[in-house]
C-alpha cells in the first residue's frame, strides 16, 4: 500500500525525505526454522508534505501485523524506566493529579510508566495493542486493555466513565497510520480542562544528527512541532508548552489542551521550539531533500571500518537487537561475515536473529566467552549506559564503536 497523498491533509506528496532502499521488518526477529525460509521485505522511504509539513513513510504493512504480538519491552531499558519515573512526579504536581484523578495512557507496554501513578494511588487505564505485552502490565497490578486507540476506543472508554485528566502517549505519535483517527481519540477521551502529553523523537535532531536509522516501517511518521501543532488543532487542541529532553536522540514532549480550555499558561518552550524549526528551514521542502546527501558518508565510514576490522583479524560483536541497528545493518549490507552476533538484554529477543542481517542475539555474556576486540552499539542513543554497564569488555582490551553520526570508536 503506497500513500500518494498526504495521510493527514490529503495534499499529493511530491518531495523525497529519504530512501533507504528495500527492507524487512524491523522488528521482525527471526527463529531458527525462519532463517531458510524468504524473508519478505518492503520499500522504504519518506517523504514531506508541501501543504502541512509532516514526513511520512510513503509503503506500509498493516499495524496488526506489528504491533499484535511485539518483542519490545520498555521494562528493558534503565534509562527510559527512571525518565517515565520523573515523569509521573511531575505530572502529579504540576495537574494535581490524586485518588478521583483518571490517567490513560495509549501504547502503554508492559506498565512501565503507569506502575509509578499506581504506587502514588491515582486511577489509570493502560490502551495497549499487544495482548503479550498486556498480559505483562496486568501481572504487575497495572489495568490494561489490549485494543488499539482510536475515536472508536475512545467513545467507548467516555461512556464507561473514564475519561480523562490526563492522557498520555509517548513514543506513539509515529506508529499509528490513520493519525487523524488517532489524535481524534485523544481529543474526545479528555475531559474539559484535561491534559495530553505526547513524546517523540524530533524531526530536527534526526536531521541535525543524521539518525537515518531511526526510519523504519513502524514509524510511519518523523515529526516536528510545526506539522503537529497542525494536526492537533485540526481536532480542537492546542499546545500549550513544550519540553525538549535527551530520549531517543531528543524528543520533544508537548503537553496540549482542548482548544476551549483556559486552564493551563503557555510556557516558554512553545515559542523557543516553534523559532528553532523556524531558523532550520522547516516551512521548506529545500531542506527535507537535502538528508539523503547526508546518509551516504555514515554507510561509507561502517563498512570501511568494518572491513579493515575484518583485514586485521579483529572480531566485532554488535550490542542491542534494536529496530535502528536493523535499519543501519540492512541499509549497509552488513551480515555475519562482517559481525558476529548481537547481544541484548531483553530474554524475548534471545535465542531469535536479526531480520535481514541474520546475526544470531545472544545474552549479554557471550561478550565475555568470546572477548571480541570491537563493540558496535546499534542503539546510539544509550551509548553511556552500555559502556557504563558492560565496563569488563575493557579488561580484555576491547573497545565500543558507534555508526552515527560518524564512525566513532569510543575512548
Amino acid at each position: 500500500m503506497t500513500a500518494h497523498n498526504c495521510r493527514f491533509c490529503d495534499a499529493p506528496l511530491q518531495h523525497r525525505f529519504v530512501d533507504l532502499g528495500s527492507t524487512p521488518l524491523a522488528n521482525a526477529y527471526l527463529t531458527a526454522e525462519q532463517l531458510t525460509q524468504p524473508e519478505p521485505s518492503y520499500p522504504l522511504r519518506a517523504f514531506v508534505c508541501s501543504q502541512c509539513w509532516l514526513v511520512q513513510a510513503d509503503a506500509f504493512v498493516p499495524p496488526e501485523d506489528i504491533f499484535s504480538h511485539y518483542a519490545y519491552f520498555s521494562s528493558y531499558s534503565d534509562s527510559w524506566v527512571e525518565h517515565a519515573r520523573r515523569f509521573t512526579i511531575m505530572a502529579r504536581e504540576r495537574f494535581g493529579l490524586g485518588a478521583t484523578s483518571q490517567v490513560i495512557e495509549v501504547a502503554s507496554n508492559d506498565g512501565y510508566l503507569l506502575k509509578h501513578f499506581v504506587e502514588a494511588g491515582v486511577p489509570v487505564l493502560g490502551i495497549e495493542p499487544a495482548e503479550n505485552v498486556a498480559e505483562v502490565a496486568r501481572g504487575i497490578g497495572v489495568p490494561t486493555e489490549a485494543r488499539f486507540f482510536g475515536k472508536a476506543t475512545a467513545a467507548d472508554l467516555v461512556s464507561r466513565g473514564h475519561a480523562a485528566d490526563l492522557v498520555i502517549g509517548n513514543n506513539v505519535l509515529a506508529h499509528v497510520p490513520d493519525i487523524n483517527d488517532f489524535v481524534g481519540g485523544l481529543s474526545a477521551v479528555l475531559k474539559p480542562d484535561g491534559v495530553v502529553s505526547v513524546e517523540f523523537p524530533h524531526l530536527l535532531r534526526l536531521m541535525e544528527s543524521i539518525q537515518f536509522d531511526t526510519v523504519y516501517h513502524e514509524h510511519f511518521y518523523y515529526l516536528s512541532l510545526l506539522a503537529v501543532e497542525k494536526v492537533l488543532a485540526a481536532h480542537g487542541l492546542k499546545v500549550f508548552d513544550v519540553e525538549e529532553l535527551p530520549t531517543h536522540g531528543g524528543s520533544l514532549r508537548i503537553l496540549a489542551c482542548r482548544a476551549t480550555s483556559t486552564a493551563h499558561a503557555t510556557g516558554a518552550g512553545l515559542a523557543k521550539v516553534q523559532a528553532d524549526e523556524k531558523a532550520a528551514g522547516f516551512d521548506r521542502t529545500e531542506i527535507y531533500e537535502a538528508f539523503q546527501s547526508r546518509v551516504a558518508p555514515i554507510k561509507e565510514g561502517l563498512l570501511s571500518f568494518l572491513e579493515e576490522a575484518k583485514r586485521n583479524g579483529k572480531r566485532v560483536a554488535a550490542y542491542g537487537a534494536a529496530a535502528k541497528g536493523n535499519t543501519l545493518l540492512n541499509f549497509c549490507g552488513v551480515g555475519t561475515d562482517l559481525i558476529d552476533y548481537v547481544v541484548d538484554r531483553n530474554p524475548h529477543k534471545q535465542g531469535h536473529y536479526l531480520p535481514g542481517s541474520k546475526l544470531p542475539i545472544y545474552a549479554p555474556e557471550k561478550m565475555e566467552e568470546t572477548r571480541p576486540d570491537y563493540v558496535l552499539i546499534l542503539p546510539w542513543n544509550i551509548k553511556n549506559e552500555v559502556v557504563s554497564g558492560n565496563s569488563k569488555v575493557a579488561t580484555w582490551g576491547g573497545q565500543f564503536a558507534v555508526a552515527v553520526p560518524e564512525l566513532t570508536v569510543l575512548g
